[in-house]
């Protein structure tokens, strides 16, 4: 696989990427202008999150039974159509709901069966590297798609974010299927005994894999989901209107997500040199002590918790493309898509909760009239919780992959 390739690749990534934080960013906004709670708002992005999960399982499903290149294409133009529905249709709370939802059941297969992709065409010793590329272009995005928002909530409001953020993955779709229009579409033939069950049951490294990005999402998601409306809220403690404390909040949060992207190119290319289970420790852990730090600090300046939750995210985030190479070289790849889906659906799913469930948190602690540093102190250590379990994950995984055709080329 070129470097013109994965140049491509990463770029068309960026726009497809465009409406993921949008409504994360507009949630002070739309709180307002919609007259809704913490939870309500927030269950906006749950419901996105919880349809891009079962896009990843059956993507994933997809791509083993189509090939991951075919699975790519279908998933590239039903993104660009159901972003382009959200743009122009989404105008209150329902809309939203149901339309930001339907953008997330088309994403699927941009990730997983593009990992896929890159696990066919890339050397093995350069796959760490990859595949963090790979994740960097999707915090890229993140960074763009906050960018916009804050952009767009200056000049004329949430509908200008929500339209210019949907229209544009359109353009990420033609150069995603350009770049990749001559690599192979390859179906791996699928033994009887190679599916996921065999996998779970006699592969430990894929097993604590699973779990332990499962508890890795409900962490990175709901720090994602809240990180603005922390910095946010920072901001309106020292005097700032609501609408211009989201927009301070979405240039640091781009910042926070280019630094994610720096993270996941990093991490990736050093697991390559000094093995997968320390970084997956390490990273696991900084971002667990941060998740259970930040938040009681909001009352401070916010360029202090701004610069707090941007190193939050380097480390949240780290260990993310490490954790899905262990698994692509641990796991058969006659196996990988199926262990992928169900890997995704487990991880994204969690991911989906966990906001709802620091809302509620929020709500019910401004219903007992709470000091903000108890609300995101306490919020934000529900988000800890995932992180420890995480650390747990990665201390247990073993040090070598299993013996067998998942162990080959592997860096423990």
């Amino acid at each position: 696989m070129s470097r013109g390739i994965l140049a491509s690749v990463f770029v068309a990534r960026i726009f497809l990427f465009l409406p993921f934080m949008t409504v994360a960013g507009c949630i002070p906004v739309l709180m307002e202008a919609w007259e809704i709670g913490a939870a309500k708002v927030s269950s906006i992005v749950s419901g996105f999150y919880f349809a891009y999960a079962f896009s990843l399982l059956g993507f994933s499903w997809l791509a083993g039974r189509i090939g991951a290149k075919r699975a790519v294409t279908l998933s590239a133009w039903a993104t660009a159509i159901s972003s382009a529905a959200f743009a122009l249709f989404a105008r209150d709370y329902a809309s939203s709901l149901v339309l930001y939802a339907l953008v997330g059941l088309c994403q699927g297969g941009v990730y997983t069966p593009l990992i896929m992709l890159f696990r066919e065409n890339a050397p093995p010793e350069k796959l760490g590297a990859a595949i963090g590329a790979l994740i960097a272009s999707t915090s890229v995005g993140y960074a763009a798609s906050i960018a916009v928002t804050g952009m767009a909530l200056g000049v004329s409001g949430w509908q200008t974010a929500f339209l210019v953020s949907g229209t544009l993955p359109l353009a990420g779709t033609l150069m995603l299927l350009t770049a990749i229009r001559n690599l192979p579409n390859i179906i791996h033939p699928t033994a009887l005994e190679s599916g996921l069950w065999r996998q779970l049951r006699d592969n430990r490294s894929a097993r604590r894999l699973l779990l332990g990005y499962t508890s890795h999402n409900w962490e990175l998601i709901g720090m994602w989901t809240w990180a603005p409306a922390l910095i946010a809220t920072s901001f309106v403690l020292s005097g700032q209107s609501t609408v211009a404390a989201s927009q301070s909040s979405a240039s640091f949060v781009t910042i926070l997500h280019l630094v994610g992207a720096f993270a996941a190119f990093s991490m990736g290319k050093l697991s390559d040199r000094i093995g997968r289970r320390q970084i997956l420790i390490w990273s696991a852990a900084v971002a667990t002590a941060f998740s259970f730090g930040v938040g009681w600090l909001v009352a401070f300046t916010p360029y202090l918790i701004a610069t707090l939750v941007i190193f939050y995210a380097f480390f949240a985030l780290g260990d993310s493309p490490v954790l899905s190479t262990t698994l692509a070289e641990r796991v058969e790849p006659a196996s990988l898509g199926t262990v992928l889906a169900a890997r995704s659906t487990a991880g994204f799913v969690s991911g989906a909760v966990a906001p709802i469930v620091f809302g509620w948190v929020v709500d019910a602690l401004r219903a007992a009239d709470a000091s903000e540093p108890v609300i995101w102190g306490t919020a934000f250590g529900t988000l800890g919780l995932g992180g420890l379990l995480a650390i747990l994950f990665a201390v247990r995984l073993p040090p070598r992959a299993e013996p067998g055709p998942q162990g080959a080329n592997q860096r423990a």
